[in-house]
């Protein structure tokens, strides 16, 4: 599936930026945490363990879909 392969931009518009994956599978459970702090850029991609990311605090997403912020 090339869906898993796609990577995703988060870059940080404020300290302490929250990022959060999730697991797959039939209990959904968080799985791994970042901090970013402003300016920060972190790169990742879906995998086999990981199926949501959750991203607390002031952020830009951009990804194949678009390019979207999390507060404007």
């Amino acid at each position: 599936m090339s869906s898993q392969n796609d990577f995703f931009v988060i870059k940080a518009k404020e300290n302490g930026v929250n990022v959060i994956g999730l697991t797959r599978g039939s209990d959904t459970r968080f799985h791994h945490s970042e901090k970013l702090d402003k300016g920060e850029v972190m790169i990742a991609q879906f995998t086999e363990h990981t199926s949501a990311v959750k991203i607390r605090g002031k952020a830009t997403i951009q990804t194949s879909h678009g390019t979207i912020d999390t507060e404007e």
